[in-house]
């Protein structure tokens, strides 16, 4: 799978778990910024739940990112 190729699967997926957040009762209401905080702290609640460590996590998928010759790869 090219860089190209795997970048829009993966914006695809996105997508497609992000449809639970904005077709929730109050995800209509929410801008794609506020969506994603949802997302990232129920991620964070998950991660306190099943003992993950979220920062760990997040350095791998940066480094993950920078090679796949993603842009960011400093804090948001």
């Amino acid at each position: 799978m090219s860089g190209v190729d795997g970048r829009e699967a993966a914006v695809r997926r996105v997508n497609e778990a992000l449809q639970t957040y904005t077709l929730s009762g109050e995800g209509w209401r929410r801008s794609p910024g506020e969506t994603l905080s949802c997302v990232l702290v129920d991620l964070l609640h998950w991660c306190d739940d099943t003992q993950r460590d979220f920062d760990a996590a997040l350095r791998r998928a940066r480094a993950q990112h920078a090679a796949a010759g993603g842009e960011a790869t400093g804090d948001a």
